[in-house]
């Protein structure tokens, strides 16, 4: 249910795309991120601190996109999220001396410090990695805005879970059985 939320915003903005362009699917990003943010409050939850990053890089982007009517900001869009996250990863490391792949999943998993540290290094690498392949797509390539918007729904999200689910194997050794 986790990941259907966090990818409704750009499922949202991949069928706007379909049916009203590129500025359309921008203000629907734009608004989708802002009723995931009211529904969670509503609820009476907690927001994630990359949703509040992810809704002020949709904000500003989106907004760039909306007020000088150029795709060219929200095409920058996950690019930014991704070396956000990577930044947040490496950051927490090297400043605070926090792995928070580690904190997010040390209930489920006792694996040794060099798994985690492996990890978090294949997540930093991983979320640059994405940056330059969403940069690719969206200027280098010559492709057009509806390819990129295709390859941000089911490249992006296809590679994340792909990835995600080689870590998955990578772990299973060291998932602890609830009793």
């Amino acid at each position: 249910m986790k990941l259907l939320f966090d990818i409704f915003p750009v499922v949202l903005f991949f069928i706007a795309f379909k049916f009203g362009g590129i500025f359309i699917a921008t203000s629907v990003a734009i608004a989708a991120t802002f009723a995931q943010i009211g529904w969670l409050l509503a609820r009476g939850r907690k927001v994630d601190k990359m949703l509040w990053i992810s809704l002020a890089i949709i904000v500003v982007t989106g907004g760039l996109t909306l007020l000088l009517h150029d795709e060219t900001f929200i095409k920058w869009k996950p690019t930014v999220l991704y070396w956000a996250f990577a930044a947040s990863l490496g950051g927490s490391v090297l400043f605070f001396r926090k792995n928070l792949i580690r904190s997010l999943l040390a209930e489920q998993i006792s694996a040794p410090d060099f798994v985690w540290r492996r990890l978090n290094l294949s997540w930093i690498g991983f979320f640059v990695f994405m940056g330059f392949a969403n940069l690719a797509v969206a200027f280098a390539l010559n492709l057009s805005t509806e390819t990129w918007v295709n390859f941000k729904l089911f490249g992006g999200i296809g590679l994340m879970l792909a990835f995600a689910l080689l870590q998955g194997l990578v772990l299973a050794k060291y998932v602890e059985e609830k009793k």
